[in-house]
């Protein structure tokens, strides 16, 4: 809205006046009695009820005094007492819930409009109204209430009678009721039920006439864009063992997307697993649903949530027109030049109520933008900054940050990933990309699982790209099979048929990145150098003496006797490597990696007697290593020998 503009003053208008009227229905409900001020107030019974252009008219006649004082003989009212016409507005209607029969308090600021050649007048302002019972019969009267629908006839009036456009005839104006007939939407299980009205495409109006309380007999047709998985409120991973997380409980959530366009964050209430997220985005991703008792947590905008907006961002514009509200939906009506929205509620369903029904076996919405695949090496040539990319890429390695003034389940984990676009290119891309996973990002139990195992191929979901970073955030989704419906891009997705290699140690290696090392040993340092037992069967290194014969280990996971144990071992060394002669390199070997190696430290560690200077000299290479830090005061580069997956 233009600053200081006339929508800008209408809107804040709006807003003070939904304030106001629901301070004064809460002091109604705390005080549990009628305002005591009866100055201006205006006694109706309501004798007839129907809807007109979601104006809620009621044909009333004026009580000279309050129910409440009468009995419900007196409240017989007479012939000759002022017949009037009430205008209710929707949000009004609900929370009054009346029906014939009924005495309404309307309160102040009411107006009367006396319309010309019309001898019943119209009562408008009616927002601060409050029904009242009669006393003997409340009780009874509020327990029928709760057991009843009322039904409210509708006056449909058609704009050819209004605009009184005589040259359209009675078969047209049958054939067009017919197509609405066939248009209208077969939602699957409870969307077809008698007990909820028709379906609407709007999510704006659905929110306009409902308030934020809550849907009540009214659903809204929209398309799911999105199915992911917010982290629980109570907290992040639940547990964490070795590098491998696992996992954690989260909120299933669904973006959705009616026909004007407008964007919704659905997120279901109870707390769920993350595993079962891989079926949920195949199943329902491109459907129809209908959505019913619903309540507003929140209306957020572009400033509050970026995340959500990114995501927002890269699903715009509609890959088909969307309608424009007040405007003709004709074809030639309707438009893709539209601004990218700039809020979107957040929805979820209240308890006890129906929430979400999809209709799983209707055909995939024209609606809906599959994720825009593209390969590694267009996506680390993208320019802009917090931009959502999809892509397929095999994890090579996994490990968790060690930060340790993060706590441990707040922790982002590290992939390093590859495909063929890098790995085919030579000096233009690094042949492996680290990928940030955040603790806000949530992994479903089968790939925690698989990259434990062994080297997987992952599909990257609506991650996103900024400042020279792949980052998986909220609402980011990691699977393991491809989606049915996906856009290539152009991007070159064949799969990596040959041996997968790093890049070697060279002056432009970053910390926090994988790499090839090989080079010639210089020094030893010999107070970080030990070793430890572990169990040949589960690799177990916290082995204890055995209890019957002290000269023996024995493994707890096992439960057994470690007859052949491996010994695993700890060195730092130092080397002199070709491609950064300037820098110190300082390597971390441990565990039984490099043999040739080995065997020299294995040597060190046992034999007193043996010199550090046979060591020195000896050729080392390829290591896989990952670089822990790179400084220019000293000129160093720490690194960790690593075992890929």
């Amino acid at each position: 809205l233009c600053r200081g503009g006339l929508a800008e003053r209408l809107c804040r208008l709006q807003n003070r006046e939904r304030s106001a009227i629901s301070f004064w229905r809460h002091q109604c409900i705390s005080d549990a009695k009628i305002p005591s001020d009866k100055s201006g107030v205006l006694i109706v019974k309501i004798l007839e009820m129907f809807e007109e252009c979601t104006i809620q008219v009621a044909i009333c006649q004026q009580l000279e005094q309050s129910a409440t004082m009468l009995s419900s003989e007196d409240a017989v009212v007479n012939a000759g007492e002022p017949i009037l016409k009430v205008l209710f507005a929707r949000e009004t209607a609900a929370h009054l819930k009346s029906r014939p029969q009924d005495v309404i308090h309307i309160y102040p600021p009411w107006q009367k409009l006396l319309l010309k050649n019309a001898d019943v007048p119209v009562i408008m302002n009616t927002y601060f109204s409050q029904k009242v019972l009669l006393s003997e019969h409340s009780e009874t009267t509020e327990k029928t209430y709760g057991l009843t629908k009322m039904l409210i006839r509708k006056n449909i009036t058609s704009l050819a009678q209004t605009f009184r456009l005589d040259d359209l005839n009675d078969e047209l104006c049958q054939e067009s009721s017919d197509n609405q007939v066939a248009c209208a939407p077969q939602i699957h299980n409870n969307c077809d039920s008698k007990e909820w009205s028709a379906v609407n495409d709007s999510l704006l109006e659905m929110v306009e006439s409902q308030g934020a309380v809550g849907w009540r007999e009214v659903q809204v047709r929209v398309v799911i864009q999105r199915v992911y998985c917010l982290p629980a409120r109570e907290g992040y991973r639940s547990h964490i063992q070795g590098n491998k997380p696992l996992q954690m409980f989260c909120r299933l959530c669904l973006l959705v997307q009616d026909a004007y366009g407008i964007f919704s964050e659905v997120q279901l209430q109870s707390p769920s697993s993350a595993g079962d997220i891989e079926q949920y985005c195949s199943r329902w991703e491109g459907k129809f649903c209908c959505l019913a008792g619903m309540k507003i947590l929140q209306r957020t905008t572009r400033g509050r949530a970026l995340g959500l907006f990114s995501l927002i961002d890269s699903l715009w514009p509609p890959v088909v027109p969307v309608k424009v509200p007040g405007q003709s939906q004709d074809s030639e009506m309707m438009t893709t030049n539209l601004p990218p929205p700039s809020f979107c509620y957040i929805l979820t369903a209240q308890s006890g109520e129906i929430h979400v029904e999809v209709d799983e076996e209707e055909q995939i919405s024209n609606l809906y933008q599959p994720p825009a695949v593209r390969a590694l090496k267009d996506i680390l040539q993208i320019d802009g900054c917090n931009e959502r990319c999809s892509f397929w890429a095999r994890v090579l390695y996994l490990r968790l940050q060690t930060k340790h003034n993060v706590p441990i389940n707040q922790r982002e984990i590290w992939l390093f990933v590859t495909d063929s676009t890098l790995q085919n290119v030579v000096h233009m891309s690094p042949k492996v990309v680290a990928v940030s996973v955040a603790a806000s990002c949530v992994l479903g139990t089968e790939i925690t699982e698989a990259l434990s195992v062994a080297s997987q191929l992952v599909f990257f979901k609506d991650a996103l790209w900024g400042n020279g970073r792949i980052i998986c955030v909220e609402r980011t989704v990691l699977l393991l099979q491809k989606p049915l419906l996906y856009s290539a891009a152009g991007a070159d997705l064949s799969e990596l048929t040959g041996p997968v290699g790093l890049d070697e140690l060279d002056s432009a290696t970053q910390a926090n990145s994988v790499c090839a090392l090989r080079g010639t040993v210089v020094g030893v340092n010999e107070s970080t150098a030990f070793s430890w037992p572990t169990c040949d069967r589960c690799g177990n290194g916290k082995l204890e003496l055995c209890p019957q014969d002290r000269g023996l280990l024995y493994c707890n996971q096992c439960s057994e006797v470690v007859i052949s144990p491996i010994l695993k071992m700890q060195l730092e060394i130092f080397l002199s490597c070709p491609s950064r002669s300037q820098s110190i390199v300082k390597v971390k070997v441990w565990h039984k990696i490099s043999f040739g190696l080995f065997v020299l430290i294995n040597m060190l560690l046992s034999l007193q007697s043996y010199e550090v200077q046979s060591v020195l000299g000896k050729e080392v290479g390829l290591l896989n290593c990952y670089v822990h830090s790179v400084t220019s005061h000293p000129n160093c580069v720490a690194l960790e020998e690593i075992v890929l997956l």
